[in-house]
């Protein structure tokens, strides 16, 4: 398998969930640092967290991890700022860059790989697809990497194959289509046994 490094994006405030959905916990784990060791399970070169929202509290939940922790200071900018702040802290040779959230807590261990086994085949993107069409987490090559620094806004890695400009891969992992942005989706996480009842 080739080379990749890791880049975890937890610098969101959460305000539709009203709480820092980074902090909620599976089995007591926060979720951020449960996706964390999900990520490292894959063996990356490098693992950076991005931070932001409750950075002090995400810094806490993650102590004692093989990571490089690095604050967004324009974080509510939106996900690209984070993308771009995570990605020059992992150097300049990153090899194939695996990205994921914190507000998936359906993602597995073999979602990541199996992205990676994709990425294997030269392909430029990799994404998860679930019910809302491609997303995160994510594998880009090299030659995709160089163009986060043309992204803006909120709308993040959408950009990378926005108007055709790439075409991304597909793992089709529909379960990856949940994630946590409102208090009625956490009481579903609940309900399913995915997060633990507050």
């Amino acid at each position: 398998m080739n080379r990749h490094s890791a880049l975890l994006l937890a610098a969101g405030g959460s305000t539709r969930l009203g709480r820092p959905k980074q902090l909620l916990t599976v089995n007591g784990v926060p979720l951020v640092r449960h996706i964390a060791e999900l990520l490292l399970a894959t063996r990356p070169e490098h693992l950076v967290v991005v931070t932001g929202g409750a950075a002090t509290e995400t810094d806490q939940a993650l102590a004692g991890l093989d990571s490089v922790l690095v604050q967004n200071g324009d974080w509510k900018t939106g996900m690209a700022s984070s993308l771009q702040c995570g990605y020059r802290a992992l150097g300049t040779d990153p090899g194939l860059l695996l990205i994921a959230g914190t507000d998936q807590p359906c993602l597995t261990c073999e979602h990541l790989r199996a992205l990676l086994r994709q990425g294997n085949n030269h392909t430029d993107v990799v994404t998860a697809y679930g019910e809302e069409g491609r997303g995160i987490p994510v594998l880009l090559s090299p030659a995709t990497q160089l163009r986060l620094a043309d992204l803006r806004g909120d709308t993040g890695l959408r950009q990378l194959w926005k108007n055709g400009a790439t075409t991304p891969a597909f793992l089709h992992a529909p379960e990856l289509g949940f994630d946590i942005d409102t208090p009625e989706q956490l009481e579903a996480a609940i309900r399913a046994g995915w997060i633990d009842p507050a």
